[in-house]
């Protein structure tokens, strides 16, 4: 089921892609002040094709959200593929936090020394 509709997402993301493509720019009018000027242009029908490949393309996100999250089950994804979990690093030889400071005033000089 999965499957079946993801075919049809990327059939509908790739015949959108393919119809915004083929509509014709209007973006130049509002920066030359041509074409008309009115508030609501007339609807194509290649509109009308846009908007339903659109719902349909959100129809099948929508729809392929729920299957994935029905077949989630709440299990890790380490679990689902089966490989062992990481051993335990030993930690016994690593420095203490103390050796990870920066020294103390008595261990540095307050100037630093002249470049002569």
């Amino acid at each position: 089921m999965e499957v079946v509709v993801l075919v049809i997402h990327l059939i509908l993301a790739l015949a959108l892609i393919g119809v915004v493509l083929l509509q014709r720019s209007e973006g130049a009018a509002l920066l030359s002040g041509g074409g008309s000027m009115t508030g609501r242009p007339a609807v194509s029908p290649l509109g009308k094709v846009t908007w339903a490949l659109a719902i349909a393309f959100i129809t099948t996100s929508i729809a392929l959200t729920i299957i994935a999250a029905a077949n989630s089950e709440g299990a890790s994804v380490v679990d689902r593929l089966g490989a062992p979990a990481p051993a335990e690093t030993d930690t016994t030889d690593l420095p203490s936090g103390a050796d990870l400071l920066p020294p103390t005033g008595g261990d540095a000089p307050l100037t630093p020394p002249r470049a002569d």
